[in-house]
């Protein structure tokens, strides 16, 4: 087990918050020349810390705690009716694991996504640059989960298999598939996945109650969040 008290953090200055403008938002990293390895990372997740790109993260910001770390615990997951009809409606799709990589194929998906879905966002426009530093990156605990229709890629889950769970990174998707939910539906097959390899929950990340596109992480219930340094079971 590491040592967390010998890790050495990072706080940057205060900054426009990428989800509430009116806030100044302040981020705890992580020193990037610690090496990620699977322990230190599977212990920080315990404690509300992020993967991105090659940063492990946490908001540490002064006068706001909107930002809440979130996970599924999978063993007690009961998928809504819902959730059983988005399942069933994409069961002709066929999910392959593979090592995170730059392809035309993949990232012509993900700038498809970010283009219909994220224009207004600070990942717009999209770019292979963008793409390799913050999806591709050669670790051991590193998947790309591929979602295939009749052989074409529809979605990629960018997932980090922990010591404690499944780290749902980041999903991109075929815009123009709007009826299968696949956003959901990739949740809902990281939530089996993790079942099935014996692992205790999927992490979404945070969860904002003001912010409209996180809505989605409380559809799946129960839920734990973590207040005050405790994980808080929420059905």
């Amino acid at each position: 087990m590491t040592d967390l008290a010998q890790l050495k953090f990072y706080a940057t200055q205060p900054h426009t918050c990428s989800y509430l403008p009116d806030e100044q938002a302040t981020t705890l990293f992580l020193d990037p020349q610690q090496p990620i390895d699977l322990t230190t990372y599977s212990q920080l997740s315990e404690l509300g810390f992020r993967r991105s790109g090659d940063h492990l993260y946490r908001p540490h910001c002064r006068h706001c705690n909107a930002c809440i770390a979130a996970r599924i615990p999978v063993t007690a997951f009961k998928p809504s009716s819902q959730q059983r009809r988005i399942i069933k409606r994409n069961r002709d799709i066929t999910v392959t694991s593979c090592r995170p990589h730059l392809s035309d194929e993949a990232y012509h998906l993900y700038a498809r996504y970010i283009e219909a879905r994220h224009a207004d966002g600070d990942m717009y426009p999209p770019s292979r640059e963008q793409f390799s530093s913050f999806l591709v990156r050669d670790w051991s605990f590193s998947i790309f989960y591929e979602f295939r229709l009749d052989g074409h890629l529809v979605a990629v889950a960018v997932t980090d298999r922990m010591n404690n769970g499944l780290s749902a990174v980041y999903t991109f998707y075929a815009p123009e598939l709007p009826k299968r939910s696949l956003g959901r539906y990739a949740i809902l097959w990281q939530i089996e996945e993790a079942k099935r390899c014996q692992l205790e929950a999927v992490y979404l990340g945070y969860w904002i109650k003001s912010c409209r596109k996180m809505n989605y992480k409380t559809e799946y219930r129960p839920l734990e969040m973590l207040v005050n340094q405790r994980w808080i079971l929420i059905n």
